[in-house]
């Protein structure tokens, strides 16, 4: 089995991931068509190969979150030239049967599509590989893996325009609650002022009450006021 790591960030994208349902019906539709025993959705950049979600029916040993060193992948090849790679039979392709990557990761047929968001930055890969040879270079195959790569890219693009959504709403919220607070303070201070002043002056018994019971509500208000706005505790 293959021996990875744990990475200590990508958590946005492995919980984005997480969140389409579609993507484990994705996976095992890849791998009971193509006879291909491991097929993933990978987070692809520069410097990092990390494991989204998966698909492993050959004890390959990834798990979502597991890392590969990028340099080894092909997937690295896909970032620079977003384009597909698709290999039949490793011993038999022209251009990749010396290439490291298989021999250092025992596959013989390997398909890897590139996951491209609608604002055309490069998200990662939907790939496949197996241990024997498997006839992938063919229209229907070519196809499907183009259209599930763009379903994922898709979802991702949902899910991460409604989260900025939210946060902005939350971060619009709390400006008018920041905001509505400052001059409900303010104004109370304003009554408290006023009714102390009241207080100092001769007034009849009914008005003595009147001014106590507001500057009472006044110093009560600003005190939920106060509670209000404290940061919530989780």
């Amino acid at each position: 089995m293959l021996s990875a790591f744990q990475p200590h960030d990508f958590q946005d994208d492995l919980d984005a991931i997480a969140s389409i349902p579609a993507v484990q019906s994705i996976l095992e539709v890849v791998c009971r068509t193509t006879g291909m025993g491991f097929a993933a959705v990978a987070r692809v950049t520069d410097q990092r190969w990390v494991c989204c979600a998966v698909r492993d029916e050959i004890a390959f040993g990834l798990k979502p979150g597991s890392e590969l060193k990028v340099e080894t992948t092909i997937c690295d090849e896909i970032r620079a030239s977003r384009q597909l790679v698709v290999i039949d039979h490793v011993a038999q392709d022209r251009i990749f049967h010396s290439h490291p990557t298989p021999a250092m990761y025992g596959f013989q047929s390997y398909i890897s599509q590139p996951v491209v968001m609608s604002d055309g930055s490069f998200f990662g890969t939907l790939c496949a590989i197996d241990p024997r040879p498997n006839r992938l270079n063919t229209e229907a195959v070519l196809g499907m893996f183009k259209l599930f790569a763009d379903l994922v890219a898709f979802h991702l693009d949902m899910h991460f325009r409604l989260r900025a959504s939210e946060n902005e709403n939350m971060r619009l919220h709390e400006q008018f609650r920041a905001g509505l607070g400052h001059d409900m303070r303010n104004t109370l201070a304003a009554m408290e002022a006023g009714t102390r002043l009241l207080q100092k002056a001769p007034l009849d018994s009914r008005s003595t009450m009147i001014v106590t019971e507001m500057r009472s509500s006044a110093q009560k208000l600003s005190r939920q006021i106060a509670d209000a706005m404290r940061p919530h505790q989780s």
